[in-house]
């Protein structure tokens, strides 16, 4: 099966971009978010990231079984 990008359904603050992303690097939620926000203070450019990682990014499908 191919690795592909979905906002997480189980590891989700907001709306599950960072979740997703640590799913998809095999990283820790936490560390992706931390980044994040410390992207977002030093220029602000973060939370339009954001808010378009979460218009781009499509939810993960019901019936994929996570992994793990």
């Amino acid at each position: 099966m191919k690795k592909r990008l979905y906002k997480s359904n189980s590891q989700k603050m907001i709306d599950g971009v960072c979740g997703g992303i640590a799913e998809y690097f095999d990283l820790d939620p936490t560390l992706i978010r931390l980044a994040w926000v410390i992207f977002s203070l030093c220029g602000g450019s973060g939370l339009v990231a954001y808010i378009i990682a979460a218009i781009i990014i499509p939810r993960k499908p019901v019936d994929i079984i996570e992994e793990g």
